[in-house]
């Protein structure tokens, strides 16, 4: 069956780094199309980063944009994101998750492209 597990999560100081990944498995990993989310406290769902099967093309939100890095292992099924500069509104659980084709149908940003979500991983971002 298909997993993702999420790890890297942890306790960064402002402008500090994280590396994130998400090991999959279950399914041909470099046939999808994969993405990162968050969800902070009270607050919804936000796409953080989406990358193309082949890791063609990557997308951001406008928040993380120049801060985070997604890349992927096609031949380790792994999924990772790099996180620069970290802010205390970066404190979220981050999930991946596995989009329904190679590419997205119409955004990244949309919940309907994805048909698996890993556990999560905790990122809290504070002095």
């Amino acid at each position: 069956q298909v997993q993702l597990v999420e790890s890297g999560g942890g306790l960064a100081q402002p402008g500090g780094s994280l590396r994130l990944s998400c090991a999959a498995s279950g399914f041909t990993f470099s046939n999808y199309a994969m993405s990162w989310a968050r969800q902070a406290p009270g607050k919804g769902l936000e796409w953080v980063s989406g990358i193309y099967s082949d890791g063609s093309d990557t997308y951001y939100a406008d928040s993380v944009k120049g801060r985070f890095t997604i890349s992927r292992d096609n031949a380790k099924n792994t999924l990772y994101l790099e996180m620069n500069s970290l802010k205390p509104e970066d404190t979220a659980r981050y999930y991946c998750a596995k989009a329904q084709g190679p590419y997205y149908s119409s955004s990244f940003r949309s919940s309907q492209e994805y048909d698996y979500w890993g556990q999560g991983t905790q990122v809290t971002v504070s002095s």
